[in-house]
């Protein structure tokens, strides 16, 4: 047991208890106590890996903490606990860091440069535009990628333990690893085998400054400026012009053809004609679809490969032909389609060849004015367009070739197992399932798992070039799994040789890499040993609980459910915890785009982490929280109580508690009463993952504890030599006991510091207090409690001191707390100086007719 501080306080403890919790692995898993237990004694955790690319944020700290205080519950209360860590490297904002951080740029045409050195280092670099990076090789990248991430992740490491986390730091994975790609490419080949996961060449979201495909779960609108250019198209039977309204004038050599909703009037006649664009002079034909607008614009769109989602759509199911005119980076393509040509049609388009779409815009509403089919002048408005989530200008739609994964889309019976699996699942808070399954149901096309990066998971694939040296799509060649991992780019498949790649005939590797997703889809495998450690495997699967934002449900949760519903058939959790965000004074989410992110490390240094915890515990899950970091109250009322509980603790241990002690006063009885009544209640919402009902409930009483029962009984508490005396040094004892582990999963370092002082062992791994049967009336402690409110009360607006000795005092009540009163009569003359009480009936209880002992 520790020495008592002669004044306790809170600075210092996080790196003490840290150290200590290290040294002893109280927080390690027991693989051999989790072999006899089984997997109902275990509680896993499929914790979400922080992605190591900068620095993590206060939201980061909340949600965190929400996991760790209901597994620090879970330990004691005798699980074992399988709590793993993992470091989300790979991906594109990993890739933006180190280009800004080094002053470099990839180009995997470059060769390697084993004694490269970096331009710049972290805050050196002074521009991040791509024109100002060193072009490097893909090698060289990788490597510098890899560097950063690992300084990255010992950052997070140590601001994870100055929080408190109670994770097993020797069961920690990396999503870049050997193992992880691995996991990760043996699951896609089974994806492929089972005919899961394919190849198309097809339309796809693009972001043009990352230069890669985006998948649906990716995107977020923003709203932009924008404009309708009312444009006339030529009927071919000589009836006039049709007025359609574009906000991308500039794709009208991509147009393929109009449409109108089926009902439309106004239109019915021309459904089966053609028209003739502006400009071009091309022929297109005029269709129905009921996903026209009528009361949009003129209520007939043109359809453009591709302006947006609808026109894939309509593309798709109206069988038109594809005029993709933008390329990868943005720009108008230098050739011109086919279908232009005429003179005019090919002069205008090489007024647009090469352009940026901002630019083909602006001449392209030259021409039209010019040749007089901009009818009227544009109408500016706003509207929602799609981002990249992570990105600076508007998605495009261009045709490419990726690798998709089959994900309930166009597959009816998998969507219905997804929903099935989502309903299994016990959500906190459940409305959070409605999110899941609305995004399930609204998914328009297959997860896009193929990025045009560096730094990832390769696709472990080849291909067989014909005798032109072109791929063959149709020769797709997979590794044997002994072979795993492999880099295509560099490893050889079987029966080739490495002098054949490239060249007609022999083979050529795949490029791209996994999307970040596709790999964090598979952190339960990841963790917990899939194919690698088939025991373990089976002692933590399927997962207890799955914490995360509700930012992510579509992306992390959906595709984890997906990737275990194709492999397994089941959920790989019981529970998901969703947390809410963090908010601004303004209510406005944080976020790093938004530059109102708060980042953690010096509010923890100033407030200390158990103040944080508590800030963090006091909201429930999936409830936003706001943060003021100019006065962040919350925090500062939890700093209160852990100084509190230290100072508590102390004075309580003051009191040694003698042998052969029983509780015998009825006021001791009432509290540990009360005290049975919060261990039930708050055990109820711990296990009901209400967290914040549970430091509710305890932190209420430890304030009755410590402002009316402490001071009851210190009298009485001083002469141990009575039995009155030992039975107040023993509640005292065993209610510190009880309180200490009620606030331990929040307070964790306060209430470890005071543990040590009369326990040895950690408080993290002692038994959760359960209901003990106390034979007593809690009514009595309430009742004495309200009482000596009042005789502070009259002795403030007496304006004397609370040390004041009184003479009498009269209390009003009704008779049975007045019965109450008298159980407890002794203390309450002794913390009120009282030398005598009377009692008269009346409807509530109050203090009257205080009469001062220097007044006798």
């Amino acid at each position: 047991m520790a020495t008592i501080p002669d004044k306790p306080a809170l600075e210092g403890l996080e790196k003490i208890w840290d150290e200590r919790w290290t040294a002893d692995g109280t927080y390690a898993f027991d693989r051999l106590r989790a072999a006899e237990v089984g997997r109902e004694g275990i509680y896993s955790v499929d914790t979400p890996p922080p992605t190591a690319s900068g620095s993590l944020h206060i939201g980061h700290v909340f949600s965190y903490t929400h996991t760790d205080v209901k597994v620090r519950f879970e330990r004691m209360r005798g699980k074992v606990v399988f709590y793993p860590m993992g470091w989300d490297d790979n991906g594109l904002p990993t890739e933006r860091r180190v280009q800004n951080y080094y002053g470099v740029r990839c180009d995997p045409s470059l060769p390697y440069d084993p004694d490269f050195t970096p331009p710049y280092e972290g805050g050196d670099n002074k521009s991040s535009r791509a024109a100002d990076q060193i072009p490097i090789s893909r090698r060289n990248f990788i490597e510098l990628c890899e560097k950063l991430t690992v300084e990255d992740e010992k950052h997070f490491e140590a601001l994870w333990r100055s929080l408190g986390l109670s994770v097993d730091w020797n069961q920690t994975y990396r999503t870049i690893s050997d193992e992880t790609m691995r996991t990760s490419q043996l699951a896609f080949l089974r994806n492929v085998e089972r005919g899961e996961a394919y190849q198309a060449l097809a339309p796809t979201l693009w972001d043009i400054d990352f230069r890669s495909a985006i998948a649906q779960a990716e995107l977020e609108d923003r709203e932009q400026p924008a404009a309708y250019h009312r444009v006339a198209f030529h009927r071919t039977d000589g009836h006039g012009d049709i007025h359609i309204e574009t906000t991308r004038p500039e794709l009208l050599p991509a147009c393929v053809a109009l449409v109108a909703h089926p009902d439309d009037e106004r239109y019915r006649d021309v459904f089966g004609t053609t028209v003739r664009t502006p400009l071009f002079d091309v022929e297109v034909p005029v269709l129905a679809h009921p996903l026209a607008q009528p009361d949009k614009g003129s209520g007939i769109a043109m359809i453009c490969t591709f302006g947006d989602v609808t026109d894939i759509i309509w593309w798709r199911e109206l069988d038109l032909p594809n005029r993709t005119i933008l390329g990868k980076d943005g720009r108008v393509l230098a050739d011109v389609p086919d279908v232009v040509t005429s003179d005019a049609g090919v002069s205008a388009y090489a007024e647009l060849a090469g352009k940026t779409v901002f630019s083909a815009k602006k001449r392209i509403v030259e021409l039209l004015q010019e040749s007089g089919e901009l009818i009227g002048e544009p109408k500016p408005f706003t509207h929602p367009v799609k981002f990249y989530e992570k990105g600076d200008r508007p998605l495009e739609i261009v045709s490419t070739r990726q690798w998709y994964v089959r994900n309930g889309a166009r597959d009816a019976a998998l969507r219905d197992q997804l929903i099935s699996l989502g309903r299994e699942l016990s959500w906190h808070p459940d409305f959070m399932r409605v999110r899941y399954e609305n995004w399930t149901n609204g998914l328009t096309g297959d997860w896009l798992v193929s990025r045009q990066r560096f730094f990832g998971v390769p696709i472990p694939v080849w291909y067989g070039l014909d005798a032109d040296g072109e791929r063959d799509y149709d020769r797709v060649i997979l590794p044997e799994v002994s072979q795993l991992p492999v880099d295509p780019t560099i490893d050889v498949p079987a029966g080739f040789t490495a002098d054949q790649r490239g060249v007609p005939g022999g083979f050529e590797g795949e490029q791209d890499i996994f999307d970040t997703w596709a790999t964090s889809s598979l952190t339960p495998q990841l963790a917990g040993g899939w194919e690698r450690d088939p025991e373990l495997w089976n002692l933590v699967s399927p997962f207890d609980l799955r914490p995360q934002g509700q930012d992510i449900i579509r992306t992390w949760l959906f595709s984890t459910m997906l990737r275990s519903a194709l492999e397994d058939g089941r959920s790989p959790w019981r529970t998901a915890a969703i947390s809410g965000f963090i908010v601004d004074p303004d209510r406005k989410k944080m976020s790093k785009s938004k530059g109102n992110v708060v980042t953690p490390a010096d509010i923890l240094a100033q407030h200390g982490s158990d103040a944080v915890r508590y800030w963090a515990a006091s909201s429930r899950l999936g409830t936003d929280a706001a943060f003021d970091p100019q006065n962040p109250t919350q925090i500062k009322i939890g700093r209160r109580l852990a100084i509190k509980i230290l100072n508590a603790a102390k004075f309580v241990l003051s009191f040694p508690v003698p042998d052969g002690a029983e509780i015998i006063h009825p006021l001791d009885a009432s509290m540990l009463a009360g005290l049975d009544r919060v261990v039930a209640d708050a055990t109820a919402a711990w296990e009901d993952y209400d967290h914040a009902r549970a430091l509710e409930i305890t932190e209420s009483f430890f304030w009755t504890f410590c402002d009316d029962y402490l001071e009851l009984v210190k009298e009485r508490a001083y002469d141990r030599s009575t039995a009155g005396g030992a039975s107040a040094a023993l509640a005292l004892r065993q209610a510190l006991d009880i309180l200490l582990r009620l606030f331990a999963p929040v307070l964790s370092f306060a209430a470890e510091e005071a543990w040590s002082w009369f326990h040895d062992g950690s408080v993290h791994t002692a038994a959760w207090p359960e209901v003990r049967g106390i034979d007593g009336d809690p009514a009595v402690l309430s009742a004495v409690s309200r009482a000596l409110i009042g005789i502070r009360r009259g002795k403030t607006e007496a304006k004397v001191s609370q040390k004041t000795p009184v003479a009498e005092l009269t209390i009003q009540s009704p008779s049975e707390t007045a019965a109450l009163l008298r159980r407890a009569e002794d203390d309450l003359k002794a913390v009120g100086r009282i030398s005598e009480i009377r009692y008269v009936d009346g409807a509530e209880t109050a203090v009257t007719d205080i009469r001062f002992a220097e007044e006798a």
